[in-house]
């Protein structure tokens, strides 16, 4: 069974369906796919035949997939845009011209952040307010409970502070215009795959939903001694954000994140992935299993690209995160949480797929992560794994500095 396969009762409740419904509390949850109106169609023979099979057909050819060569995204106006039945009009006959070597159609994933709701140090080093309060960073100077030491600032009186190295969040957008992040913001390193455009600003509603991007990023990069906010780990990084969860999450839409320029951007960061329901077995379909495979055969000029992924935050579900193509898939390096505490968080999916932890959020006592918030301010209260990978993705991002030769497995032991 691959990932994504779907369970079904077709026909009459005959006694196998009766079977099914008295044992689905064991079983996982059936869901309808929803299908829509793009196709992604490899071709050969370039932009100007991927183009004529496009007209032939009714299609309209929005372009290459990512950097994914001879993947072409096609659109069809007259398909309705989601429906529980994949097409099947005259169109479909695109699958017999002799230059289509594949075709899908696009079904919607659901795709789900890795944080969760929830129902003063004396360091000098920086003039940003809430720097004395990231206790993940002082926990070698005995002003905090934390046990173990990351060694940032040992990283840093070494002289590493992420320079010329580029961290893409992967997510619902970044807000670019924030004060903290606007320094390091770069633009070659964003787009906005939603929205078909460049601009990865996140879409504003009164309940902040799209928060979780500009989360992250400050983690990673958000610029340091402008006396505002929060430090990030890579403070001297480049940051940039492809907005690509704010909706309907494809295959494609995977694939064309993943890729997106992939010579420029060093590392990835993701936060999200399937459910964590405890039911769920998905991953990767075909687009992005090839764009990771890409990424880390030629991106980075052939060092390769480098995918961080948080682990899951279905612990208490009892999910399990080698059920998780994407952080159990050999391209991606799976990070998860430790507390304040020391202790295992009640979110943590424990499986051999995960090569690292860094500090999150735990029990409602243990302190959560500083970063940049929605609408120019500031959060203490950045959670789960979700907190977690881009922390490990800054951390990384040191070592690329003080090592740029090291590939994508020697980023994973570094």
């Amino acid at each position: 069974m691959g990932w994504g396969s779907r369970c079904c009762c077709p026909g009459r409740l005959d006694l196998l369906c009766v079977l099914a419904l008295l044992w689905g509390c064991l079983l996982p949850v059936c869901r309808t796919r929803v299908y829509t109106n793009h196709w992604a169609v490899k071709i050969a023979g370039g932009f100007p035949e991927a183009n004529r099979i496009a007209s032939k057909y009714g299609f309209i050819n929005i372009g290459q997939i990512g950097a994914l060569k001879d993947y072409y995204h096609f659109y069809h106006s007259r398909t309705i845009k989601r429906s529980v039945l994949s097409s099947r009009g005259t169109h479909s006959f695109i699958s017999m011209e002799p230059k289509v070597e594949w075709i899908q159609q696009q079904v919607v994933k659901k795709r789900t952040k890795r944080d969760y709701d929830l129902s003063r140090a004396h360091s000098t080093y920086f003039n940003d307010p809430k720097w004395p309060s990231m206790w993940y960073m002082h926990c070698s100077d005995n002003t905090h409970p934390c046990q173990s030491d990351m060694n940032i600032e040992g990283a840093w009186k070494r002289g590493y502070t992420g320079k010329n190295i580029v961290v893409t969040i992967l997510d619902d957008g970044i807000e670019r215009t924030h004060p903290d992040l606007m320094q390091n913001y770069d633009a070659l390193a964003s787009c906005d795959v939603n929205g078909n455009d460049l601009d990865p600003m996140p879409r504003y509603d009164a309940s902040n939903e799209n928060k979780h991007g500009t989360r992250c990023a400050g983690e990673v990069a958000a610029a340091a001694n402008n006396s505002h906010c929060t430090v990030g780990i890579a403070f001297n990084a480049k940051i940039g954000g492809v907005r690509m969860l704010d909706g309907d999450v494809t295959d494609m839409v995977e694939a064309k994140s993943v890729s997106f320029n992939p010579q420029h951007v060093h590392i990835y960061s993701a936060s999200w992935g399937p459910d964590d329901d405890g039911k769920t077995v998905d991953g990767p379909a075909p687009l992005t299993r090839q764009a990771f495979e890409n990424g880390v055969r030629m991106g980075r000029r052939g060092l390769g690209s480098v995918f961080v992924w948080a682990s899951g935050n279905g612990g208490r579900s009892k999910d399990h995160c080698s059920c998780d193509g994407y952080t159990n898939s050999i391209y991606t390096i799976s990070i998860s949480s430790t507390a304040e505490s020391g202790k295992k968080p009640w979110y943590l999916e424990e499986c051999s797929s995960t090569l690292a932890t860094t500090y999150s959020s735990g029990e409602s006592y243990d302190k959560k992560i500083i970063t940049t918030d929605l609408r120019q301010r500031c959060t203490d209260n950045h959670t789960g794994t979700s907190a977690s990978a881009p922390m490990a993705a800054g951390i990384i991002a040191l070592a690329l500095e003080a090592n740029w030769k090291l590939g994508v497995f020697g980023t994973r032991f570094s």
